[in-house]
């Protein structure tokens, strides 16, 4: 239990500087998406960055076009997905599981 402000401010400033911690392990970060059973995968940074894209050989025909595009849409958003699933954890490292008012931002 928080006994006065000076505790809150302390928190606060703890909580901020885990936060910077967190930021810069997620810039770091490597995510990889995958789609039509590992044809194509994209990969991103914790903060969602694309830094690598895969492609097999056999979708690169231009009957296969369209297909390419689908799943390439769909290995973005697996990374995607991903990368979330990585900074809810990390956001809960730095909380301590106690959820943070919508809009309060400690960057």
């Amino acid at each position: 239990m928080i006994k006065n402000i000076g505790d809150l401010m302390k928190q606060a400033q703890e909580m901020q500087g885990r936060m910077a911690d967190v930021q810069s392990q997620l810039g770091a970060l490597e995510i990889t998406g995958t789609a039509g059973g590992g044809l194509v995968s994209v990969t991103l940074s914790g903060t969602g960055v694309m830094s690598g894209l895969e492609i097999d050989d056999s979708l690169l025909k231009p009957d296969e076009k369209e297909i390419l595009e689908d799943l390439l849409v769909a290995a973005h958003a697996d990374a995607k997905s991903k990368v979330e699933g990585a900074i809810a954890e990390k956001m809960k490292e730095v909380t301590g599981g106690i959820p943070l008012p919508p809009g309060f931002n400690l960057g």
